[in-house]
């Protein structure tokens, strides 16, 4: 009996067409027809859901599919899948390559989370650049003027009028910031700063009178407050969002102690290995190149708002002088404690205490940010009265070298908890437009209680030693935590009230 080509061809798997029902041929397809990707050779019967199978009909070998048709395994991700549903062909979206992930899971880490924002890791870069020489001025400046003139005293005075300087021009340099941009007057500002170091190593390096050396170092209380910009771009960038912000905050201090802690040691080996303006001139050159690579990120700069009407100082806020009061003492358990290690164990235990502050810092900014920053504020304060006490009890008890350092790393580890809350509420506390300003007071508050300490605990180490010199650092805090607590007992009485 003759066998129709319909039936004497394989039947073989159906192939990729548009959904819609299939309809049995009872002919060859044409060779002028398009064809996909596989063959698809039409049954003698029309394809039904599944049901028993027929014995009779052995099934055949499959045809190969020929060299010229691409194969399916070079056939690209978009090509859909096809499955036989009530005797018609549905096609079906194939799945994202990687188990059906759109994208690439998020990390985990916080910060990495925190660097992918566009544009951070550039404004970040120039950020670490700029503020490394904080912790190289005055370093150098010490080393510089005392090995040309013989005096530390006069070093001393020279580096506190610098200070002094800071503190009165850095709150109007800030207003600048706020008013015109961050490009526009970091830049320039920096510029003024630089000359007045290039000048400093002038008067030193040709003997001029000792007055120009306080005029030179004066002029370098124009630096920008390149950290306080920085946390005015995450608080930009960031707004809307306490956990980003909160791990922001706690990045950049971090960032702080860990140039304060590399900037004294660089500017020592600098002057000590080359010659000693060999630092001032390091800290210049990378302080001018960090602001223009920062300032060149304009897409990360907060906007400028235009202001209609005089906008009162961020003094004037609500609770903002008692939030500066507790920065004024916590800078002086800054200044307290670095002067009193100096005399009683030598300057390179310090680097312990920035260590263990700037591990606390990281940790601390994986955590959950809290609901009540106050009262975490107090919490912290609280923690930093306690384990400042343990360099007192340490050095009090004549204990020994390696005994003092494990106790200045543990105390380190309550400061920078303190600094990033507190700078949260000072930025909870300002005005948008005039965050720059409001964190550069809090600086200048910080760098004045560092200057009070300072003297005070120099005062106690030459009258009572250095062992009764580690009071003023838990004196410090303490007062701290007084101050914040009566400052959080004024706003919930002036709310009842």
């Amino acid at each position: 009996m003759p066998i129709s080509p319909a039936a004497a061809r394989p039947e073989s798997p159906s192939r990729p067409v548009p959904s819609r029902p299939v309809v049995p041929a009872a002919r060859p397809e044409s060779p002028s027809r398009p064809v996909p990707s596989r063959p698809v050779v039409p049954a003698a019967r029309p394809l039904v859901s599944p049901g028993p199978v027929q014995a009779a009909r052995p099934a055949a070998a499959p045809r190969p599919v020929p060299a010229a048709r691409p194969d399916r395994a070079t056939a690209p991700h978009s090509t859909p899948l096809f499955a036989v549903a009530g005797g018609q062909l549905v096609a079906a979206p194939r799945p994202a390559p990687g188990g059906g992930r759109a994208g690439r899971r998020p990390s985990s880490n916080p910060y990495l989370r925190l660097l992918a924002t566009p544009g951070a890791r550039a404004f970040t870069a120039g950020n670490l650049i700029a503020r490394l020489p904080m912790g190289m001025f005055s370093v150098s400046a010490v080393i510089m003027i005392a090995g040309s003139r013989g005096s530390y005293a006069l070093a001393g005075a020279v580096t506190a009028t610098g200070l002094a300087a800071t503190a009165v021009v850095a709150p109007f340099t800030a207003r600048l910031v706020d008013r015109f941009g961050q490009a526009r007057v970091a830049v320039p500002a920096t510029a003024l700063a630089v000359l007045g170091s290039l000048a400093l190593v002038l008067c030193v390096h040709h003997d001029a009178p000792a007055w120009t050396l306080f005029a030179a170092y004066a002029a370098t209380a124009t630096t920008p407050n390149t950290g306080g910009m920085s946390r005015a771009r995450w608080a930009h960038l960031h707004r809307g969002d306490p956990a980003a912000l909160h791990t922001a905050n706690s990045f950049e201090q971090a960032a702080d102690e860990l140039c304060f802690m590399l900037g004294p040691v660089l500017a020592a080996t600098l002057c000590g290995a080359l010659f000693p303006e060999a630092g001032t001139l390091v800290g210049a050159v990378l302080l001018m190149s960090g602001v223009l690579v920062f300032a060149a990120q304009r897409a990360t700069e907060p906007p400028v708002t235009p202001r209609t009407r005089t906008v009162a100082s961020p003094l004037r806020t609500p609770g903002m002088p008692a939030l500066l009061a507790v920065f004024l003492a916590t800078g002086a358990v800054f200044g307290a404690m670095e002067v009193v290690s100096i005399a009683h164990a030598g300057g390179a235990i310090l680097a312990l205490q920035a260590a263990g502050s700037c591990a606390a810092g990281l940790v601390y900014g994986s955590l959950r940010p809290a609901r009540n920053v106050r009262l975490r504020l107090l919490l912290c304060l609280a923690a930093m009265t306690a384990l400042m006490s343990l360099p007192l009890l340490a050095a009090a008890g004549s204990a020994s070298l390696p005994v003092l350092a494990a106790c200045l790393l543990v105390a380190g580890a309550a400061t920078a908890p303190t600094m990033v809350t507190g700078m949260t509420l000072v930025q909870r506390s300002t005005r948008p437009e005039q965050l720059n300003e409001g964190m550069t007071l809090a600086v200048t508050a910080l760098l004045g209680g560092i200057a009070a300490g300072a003297a005070t605990g120099g005062w106690l180490v030459e009258h009572a030693g250095t062992a009764t010199g580690y009071a003023a650092p838990t004196a410090a805090a303490a007062l701290a935590l007084v101050i914040a607590g009566a400052g959080t007992a004024g706003r919930r009485g002036s709310r009842a009230g």
